[in-house]
């Protein structure tokens, strides 16, 4: 399967540069006012990357799209060996944390929401890190209370939450595996062992962040040993092999207790971390009742809190059914006014009232109720922006208080599952632990630190969302599943920070109000507002007309290169249909399952 997929993707191991004909192309579309959400792909595409994906991919039997080729290869392997989406999805999280090290992991968390055909019920699974015993409120503050500045929060071994991706697809397989656990991790062990191929992409992305991966040893030694000179060269890492092992053998115990729960204790306390083996031996992933909701008569299954995206993807979707939205030109200035306007009410609601449930009483059925949709959607007046002084969390309820990596995967069986998981920032925290090759995640910036201080991707908080003991950080991360006739219409999610809540709403409305084709909903640009700052970001490039018409509205407009990576499977006339978002050029859809 490897060969196969590697042989069909050639055009991986080429990195493209513009020709002056592509050029010209470009001139031509940005000179003649043509709709800027029209622009051919090869605009659009700015990586200097061929993406792996060239066309919409195609099956009967099932569908699996991730961020590498090697981990959509692995999850079709499962399929086709007769594993459920389920063993096919654990088998995934665990390549992934192999072949895309920036991202995937088994020292981060994420959720999991899944449809179950036998049941006919949702589920959704929370694996988000949490905060470990010693971790206080104050821990990234001054004596004088104000914010170090040190990157104690997102760099080291200060920065990183008890992890729960192991524990979460152990939990996934009890409930609803079929396969032998110790099988779904023979691919992930293989790579790690023996290594695999750095994509040209890669090779950019470890050059990119040689001073991360340089300054602790252990991290050094693996990721950065052949630079700069990563062409043509494998990825090897010998110690998570062994770590995969030990997960393979024991189980959730091979992570959490015995050597591996030590080793994490030893190199914290040698270096000012703060997670134990108690910590470890005393992480539960949680299984929550997903949100779900109604659209335009379509069934949306979300991730609820300590997930910010569920809440506000209904709230938003809520507001915006109040509009007839296929009645603008897609990505006109009118249409990004409606959006940028109902995402700032969002985002302002989330610096407030969004946290842990099991710490927070999180105003869920108000935020996402119809009444306060409506009182939001009666302050927005088309053609005029809001400033986001004027927009505070919660204005009309009664008071009562980056890098990321997303699957998805199809079955045969009617199951279904979209599950976002992440280190945080690209590589996490930098830090590996010595003699296992975990990378460790940087969550614990996603706690609000301190009143008015933002996070690394700019996002506020308050009280619902402060650093305590056991407690999960609140995520933007936003695994959805959406049903039509009480089957399958489309699965998605994405990567992107702070961004992910607003690419995968605009996913949504893509494909349900301008019925577009799952390769055209992946390729049109997103825009994105979070309230604070006050920028409008619009990916790629704007015309100078639809520039002064946002800016004459009172927006500040940014053009920027793109964070977000939809990894989204659709259900149509009896098959399924994948596509790998062009963004991150390895990514990758494939349907090649066998009857």
């Amino acid at each position: 399967m490897e060969k196969q997929i590697i042989n069909g993707l050639k055009i991986l191991q080429m990195k493209i540069k513009y020709n002056k004909f592509i050029f010209l192309v470009i001139l031509t579309f940005l000179t003649s006012g043509a709709v800027f959400s029209s622009l051919p792909i090869a605009y659009l595409n700015t990586s200097g990357y061929e993406p792996a994906q060239q066309e919409t991919a195609q099956g009967k039997n099932g569908m699996v799209t991730t961020q590498h080729f090697l981990a959509t290869a692995v999850g079709e392997k499962i399929l086709n060996q007769g594993g459920n989406a389920y063993d096919a999805s654990i088998a995934i999280a665990f390549t992934l944390a192999v072949v895309l090290p920036r991202a995937g992991n088994i020292g981060g968390g994420g959720f999991m929401v899944m449809y179950d055909k036998d049941t006919d019920n949702a589920y959704s699974i929370d694996y988000r890190e949490k905060a470990p015993a010693l971790a206080y409120k104050d821990m990234y503050l001054n004596d004088d209370g104000t914010f170090n500045d040190k990157k104690l929060s997102t760099f080291g071994y200060l920065s990183s939450g008890v992890p729960g991706t192991v524990a979460g697809m152990w939990e996934v397989h009890k409930k609803f595996g079929s396969l032998p656990w110790s099988e779904l991790l023979k691919d992930a062990i293989y790579y790690a062992e023996n290594g695999f191929n750095i994509t040209p992409y890669m090779e950019d992305v470890l050059k990119n962040y040689n001073q991360k991966l340089s300054y602790y040893p252990e991290t050094k030694s693996i990721f950065q040993k052949d630079f700069p000179n990563f062409t043509n060269k494998k990825l090897f890492q010998k110690d998570l092999a062994n770590t995969l092992n030990r997960i393979s053998s024991e189980g959730k115990k091979g992570f959490y207790e015995g050597y591996v729960a030590e080793s994490i204790e030893n190199d914290m306390k040698k270096n000012g971390g703060l997670i134990t083996k108690a910590d470890l031996k005393n992480y539960n992933p949680v299984w929550r009742l997903p949100l779900i909701s109604n659209y335009r008569g379509n069934k949306v299954i979300t991730m609820g809190p300590p997930s910010s995206g569920g809440v506000h993807i209904i709230q938003m979707l809520n507001v915006l059914e109040n509009y007839q939205l296929n009645s603008y030109v897609h990505n006109s200035p009118e249409y990004i006014n409606i959006l940028g306007e109902v995402m700032k009410h969002a985002y302002s609601d989330r610096s407030k009232y969004l946290g842990d449930p099991d710490f927070f009483d999180v105003p869920i059925k108000k935020i996402t109720s119809e009444t306060y949709a409506e009182e939001i959607h009666q302050s927005i007046k088309v053609g005029i922006s809001t400033p986001s002084e004027d927009i505070h969390p919660g204005m009309f309820l009664q008071q009562e208080s980056h890098e990321t990596t997303h699957f998805s995967v199809a079955d045969r069986f009617g199951n279904i599952v979209s599950s976002t998981y992440t280190l945080n920032s690209t590589f996490g925290s930098g830090v590996v632990i010595e003699g296992t090759g975990i990378l460790m995640n940087n969550e614990m910036d996603d706690f609000s630190s301190a009143p008015g201080i933002p996070n690394q991707f700019g996002l506020l908080g308050s009280e619902a969302n402060e650093i305590a003991p056991y407690k999960r950080p609140l995520s933007s991360m936003t695994p959805t599943i959406v049903m039509k006739d009480n089957e399958l219409f489309f699965t998605t999610g994405s990567p992107g920070g702070a961004r992910i809540i607003s690419a995968v709403l605009q996913s949504i409305l893509n494909i349900i109000d301008f019925e577009m084709s799952l390769e055209e909903a992946t390729k049109v640009r997103r825009i994105h507002h979070q309230w604070q700052p006050d920028v409008l970001e619009i990916e790629y490039y704007i015309d100078d007309k639809a520039n002064k018409e946002l800016i004459d509205m009172g927006y500040s407009v940014k053009i920027r290169r793109p964070l977000t990576c939809i990894q989204t499977i659709m259900y149509k006339d009896g098959k399924y249909y994948g596509y790998g978002d062009f963004r991150r050029p390895d990514a990758y859809a494939s349907g090649n399952i066998n009857d």
